[in-house]
């Protein structure tokens, strides 16, 4: 039976709602999984033809648990999990509420979930995997699909992610339950939070440019990372990080339109047609970052915002602002130190002060092993061996970077540059 639109993004909305409150009831996240998988299909059968019920959330938390109930009664089911499940409620009582009357249901556990998706054990492969299935909803063949790694090793991962988090004996619960806290409880949530803010970059980054396959894009894990941090912005509305990581994804996610040609190649950002950019997204980023700017301590993904919102705010490609840029560079720099952030550092400084004194910064990254045969520090150098009228050094070191790229589309594009500029070589 098909459900109509309004109602399947309601249930996308509920499901991670309703996980987290079963895993902080039950304590199991497998078990509990299944169970909000299984009440979900429920929902699908009959919301379609009863209506959707008056509280949506209550009545998929009481069904879920009836569904967890199922499963411990089951003699297999109970050999596996007695010792992991302490059921809180009477079964006899907990199945005699109605669908939608479950007693506390009104909580979202939401942000708990993100952040026991972020759990510090895990690597971030493995946090980015469990947060698009956990809190996401992705199907586990989706996620494969998206990182191009088979679907067993996907759900490996995921499952190790999973007994990870079992075996550490941390519950589901939000800040603010642990009681008064001291300093060191503070920095650790502030840890476990920029870890959830990182994650959802990461996720964003691969869906705005991806690491490897036949496609420069994939714009459903971006459009997955832009709904999760909307979210999360709902459950922390004051944080300034939240905010600034949402608006660097809108104003960045604005330019996709532009980024490809009719051939699916790349279009660098000089050489876009700003005309295509989506204004409703740039609109919604410049609003977002100026009202969070002034409200408090600024922090990386704020600058970063502020960066792309001076590149939307210009008309054209020679309207940038570059100094403005330059001076927001140095001060991420400063506050968050990283090579990356040098190297678009590199390219602010040879728009002000010449492509030379971009090489110049650009030979301080050479030994960081981090970074000194990434493609984009080769094909950066390419950039401004370029402008400096080098072309023999800058096709070869076009192909350089084309070589060290996995991604196909930017492959092809770093080698039509070198042959653009020395094509009696090619």
């Amino acid at each position: 039976m098909s459900v109509d639109r309004s109602a399947e993004d309601l249930m996308r909305e509920l499901a991670p709602q309703v996980l987290g409150a079963l895993v902080r009831r039950y304590g199991v996240f497998d078990a509990c999984e299944d169970a909000v998988q299984e009440a979900l299909l429920a929902a699908a059968l009959q919301w379609p033809a009863e209506g959707t019920p008056d509280n949506p959330r209550g009545w998929l938390v009481t069904v879920a648990s009836r569904k967890l109930v199922d499963q411990v009664r089951s003699e297999q089911a109970r050999r596996r999990r007695e010792d992991r499940i302490a059921l809180g409620t009477p079964q006899a009582e907990l199945l005699s509420h109605a669908a939608d009357a479950e007693p506390g249901t009104d909580r979202d556990d939401s942000l708990a979930l993100l952040l026991l998706c972020c759990h510090p054990a895990l690597s971030d492969p493995s946090r980015i995997a469990l947060t698009l299935r956990a809190v996401g909803g992705l199907t586990t063949a989706q996620i494969a699909a998206a990182f191009l790694v088979p679907e067993a090793t996907m759900a490996q991962r995921i499952s190790r992610a999973k007994q990870t988090i079992k075996d550490s004996g941390i519950p589901l619960r939000m800040p603010e339950e642990a009681g008064p806290a001291d300093q060191a409880d503070q920095a650790g949530r502030a840890e476990r939070l920029d870890a959830v803010l990182h994650v959802l970059y990461l996720i964003f980054n691969e869906g705005y440019t991806a690491t490897g396959g036949a496609d420069l894009t994939a714009p459903a894990l971006s459009a997955e990372a832009i709904r999760l941090t909307r979210l999360l912005r709902r459950l922390l509305p004051d944080d300034g990080e939240v905010a600034g990581l949402l608006a660097l994804m809108l104003l960045t996610d604005a330019r996709r339109p532009a980024r490809t040609g009719p051939g699916g190649d790349l279009v660098p950002l000089a050489e876009q047609d700003r005309g295509q950019w989506d204004r409703r997204l740039v609109a919604e980023g410049i609003d977002l970052i100026s009202r969070t700017l002034p409200r408090g301590r600024v922090g990386p993904y704020q600058l970063q915002a502020a960066i792309a919102a001076v590149h939307a705010e210009a008309e054209h490609v020679d309207a940038t602002d570059w100094p403005q840029i330059l001076v927001l560079y140095g001060l991420l720099e400063r506050i968050a130190p990283n090579p990356m952030v040098t190297l678009n550092r590199v390219v602010a400084v040879a728009m002000v002060h010449g492509p030379a004194a971009g090489l110049d910064l650009l030979a301080t990254l050479e030994s960081d092993k981090r970074l000194a045969r990434h493609h984009r520090l080769l094909a950066t150098r390419a950039h401004l061996l370029e402008l400096l009228g080098e072309h023999d050094a800058a096709a070869d070191a076009y192909r350089d970077a084309a070589r060290h790229t996995t991604s196909a589309p930017e492959r092809r594009h770093l080698a039509s540059r070198a042959a653009r500029l020395v094509p009696e070589r090619n």
